[in-house]
């Protein structure tokens, strides 16, 4: 079976950071795709640096009040400049609030130590800068990470 567009991506990414131990700048332009001012892209690698495609802990700011928050994973989706792209997670299922398809459903993974079903709000687009992120969690896999950039692009209006 041939790659896939985003196993080709990631492939071309990680040969691009080969060498570069702690990377600071998102990776060229030529080997993500632009979408709504945002480069993203698939390219998780264990390295100790938030990279698209991974699971990471930052403090994040509640919607009603930004002035408080709380720790919690969040998925990179790719970089907005020198800042990530993240969206964040909930292992909460949100199928009977009125909101629930802005919800994506990704599974269990090594972010969650209890290993519950974890969920993506696609709808709210975090910036946080990569000196912000307390630890690496794990990578999602390729065909999540898709599902949840699907639905991202959709609710943001951006187009493939």
């Amino acid at each position: 079976m041939p790659a896939g567009p985003l196993t080709r991506l990631k492939a071309k990414v990680t040969a691009s950071l080969r060498g570069r131990s702690r990377p600071v700048a998102p990776p060229a332009a030529d080997t993500s795709t632009a979408t709504g001012g945002i480069t993203v892209s698939y390219a998780p690698e264990r390295d100790g640096d938030a990279d698209p495609g991974e699971v990471v802990w930052t403090w994040v700011p509640f919607e009603d009040d930004p002035s408080q928050g709380k720790d919690r994973p969040v998925l990179v989706i790719g970089w907005d400049g020198a800042q990530l792209a993240v969206v964040q997670l909930s292992s909460k299922d949100h199928a009977e609030r009125r909101d629930a398809g802005e919800w994506v459903p990704v599974g269990t993974g090594d972010w969650d130590r209890d290993r519950r079903p974890s969920y993506v709000d696609a709808s709210r687009l975090i910036r946080v800068s990569p000196s912000a992120v307390r630890r690496e969690g794990a990578a999602l896999d390729e065909q999540h990470f898709g599902a949840v950039l699907d639905r991202v692009r959709q609710l943001h209006g951006w187009g493939h």
